[in-house]
């Protein structure tokens, strides 16, 4: 494998980790925004309405999000074996 073919596997890797995490990511940035915003308004300053809101929203986001994350996976893991292989 070539230093440029294993370069442009690695950039791959990284945009694919990108793109899977940052659906996830946003969902708890926008939930945290909203119970932020409810708590200053209401001025309860409970840790646990902080996180546990974001917690829930992160695993559902995840068991929404997971087959498609389990697919873009198993797709680069099968071009980049493909590819591999090839050589």
């Amino acid at each position: 494998m070539t230093p440029a073919t294993l370069a442009h596997h690695a950039q791959q890797a990284l945009l694919l980790t990108i793109a899977l995490s940052l659906p996830v990511l946003v969902v708890a940035a926008i939930v945290g925004l909203v119970v932020a915003a409810f708590q200053a308004a209401s001025q309860i300053q409970d840790p646990t309405l902080a996180h546990l809101p974001r917690l829930l929203a992160v695993i559902a986001a995840l068991a929404l999000l997971g087959p498609w994350m389990g697919r873009e996976v198993a797709a680069f893991a099968e071009h980049a074996f493909v590819a591999g292989a090839a050589r």
